[in-house]
């Protein structure tokens, strides 16, 4: 019994060695991630009122360079500024592209990114779906990535095609577990939501973000960060919600992520 308990065992290892093997060779991937967070900080503003979190997702990628995805989290914000009677406490991303190397170092990355907020609209409001196109150009830790609405909603801001979102960020590896993270964006609309009055005048800002991040066994990262927006007392005013609160103020957040 012995025996045959051994040779079964030698077997099973045999026969798992190819079939790892093979799996390793595919050139399909599919991976997922999730987080908890103690608020969700998208652009320099809280989407959550500065409340907690939990995010996740899937991609799904091929050795060509092609992936798909999906991401969701938890928000508040459409309920905060009045703009949903009803649901208006999830948002839905998916998104596609290609991405690949070049050279020494260098990458690249253009996809179609669609943010979509399930609900009801106010009687006269506007959805806050948003469909964005982008590309980024990578160099070892540095990135700069550019992207410009496709519709005319954009987040909601009525007469809105072509508003853009420049985002420059340098995530430094200080050892093989520790990171360090900045960053700057700028949001610029487009568009006037009426008649003498911009989208830029009143929604365009400058946001940053100063973080640490570090590996943990078992595809864990544990990480902090700080974000704070620039703009005038107008801006200001507009991204003030029904309740009084001013969703650009700065802010503290940590997370917990795993992907799998």
């Amino acid at each position: 019994m012995f025996k045959k308990t051994i040779v079964a065992s030698l077997v099973a290892s045999a026969l798992a060695v190819p079939a790892a093997a093979s799996a390793a060779d595919s050139p399909h991937e599919l991976t997922g991630n999730v987080t908890i967070a103690s608020q969700y900080i998208f652009r320099g503003l809280t989407q959550t009122d500065k409340e907690p979190t939990l995010q996740g997702g899937f991609d799904y990628s091929h050795a060509s360079g092609l992936y798909l995805g999906t991401w969701m989290s938890n928000v508040s914000w459409l309920r905060d500024f009045g703009a949903y009677t009803d649901g208006a406490s999830l948002e839905m991303d998916f998104y596609g592209g290609f991405k690949g190397e070049f050279g020494s170092g260098f990458g690249y990355d253009v996809g179609l990114l669609q943010y979509y907020y399930p609900g009801t609209v106010v009687p006269g409001g506007t959805k806050a779906d948003t469909l964005e196109i982008y590309g980024a150009l990578s160099w070892k830790w540095l990135t700069a990535k550019y992207s410009q609405s496709l519709g005319n909603k954009t987040f909601g801001v009525a007469d809105s095609r072509g508003t853009w979102y420049l985002d420059l960020t340098a995530d430094i590896p200080v050892t093989d577990k520790l990171s360090f993270v900045l960053h700057y964006g700028k949001q610029k609309f487009k568009g006037d939501m009426a008649p003498g009055i911009s989208n830029d005048s009143q929604a365009s800002y400058e946001d940053y973000k100063l973080g640490l991040s570090y590996s943990l066994p078992k595809d864990f990262t544990v990480g902090a960060y700080y974000t704070d927006t620039k703009m005038n007392a107008t801006r200001e005013a507009f991204y003030t919600s029904a309740n009084g609160r001013f969703v650009g103020k700065d802010a503290f957040t940590v997370f917990l992520s795993k992907s799998f």
